[in-house]
């Protein structure tokens, strides 16, 4: 199974652009492969402004992120590997979507062809409660 990862990355980008948001992008800048200038990277992260008027050449595949910017007046060319993105979010109020650890196998635990466990559905009986929250 492919990783969903690439998918939410370029629907918040999307989403964030779509409501007059500046995205920003946190990365692991030492995960395999990142390219960024190491200049700027503080305790193994950078964030990086994506935005459209900061970047040129945008590209979001299913692998990387990668673009063209400039740091303090020197051009470079950003590689990002989609595992190395730890975070999207908005410069101006900092919703987004923080990415967690993700599994690399291409199973599903409940897809296993192997797995021999049948799960029965638990069924409740008697009246449904519910409780007023305040």
């Amino acid at each position: 199974m492919t990783s969903s990862r690439p998918y939410l990355l370029r629907a918040m980008y999307e989403w964030l652009v779509d409501n007059a948001l500046t995205p920003y992008i946190m990365v692991d800048a030492n995960s395999p492969s990142v390219a960024v200038p190491s200049r700027y990277v503080e305790d193994g992260k950078i964030v990086l402004n994506i935005d459209s008027q900061a970047v040129g050449a945008l590209r979001m595949g299913n692998d990387a992120v990668e673009f063209d910017a400039r740091f303090s007046g020197v051009a470079h060319h950003v590689y990002v590997p989609v595992p190395g993105v730890q975070a999207i979010y908005a410069f101006e109020n900092g919703r987004g979507m923080v990415f967690g650890e993700e599994d690399e196998s291409t199973t599903p635990p409940s897809c296993n062809p192997e797995a021999k466990t049948e799960t029965k559905p638990v069924i409740k009986k008697g009246r449904p409660e519910l409780k007023i929250i305040k």
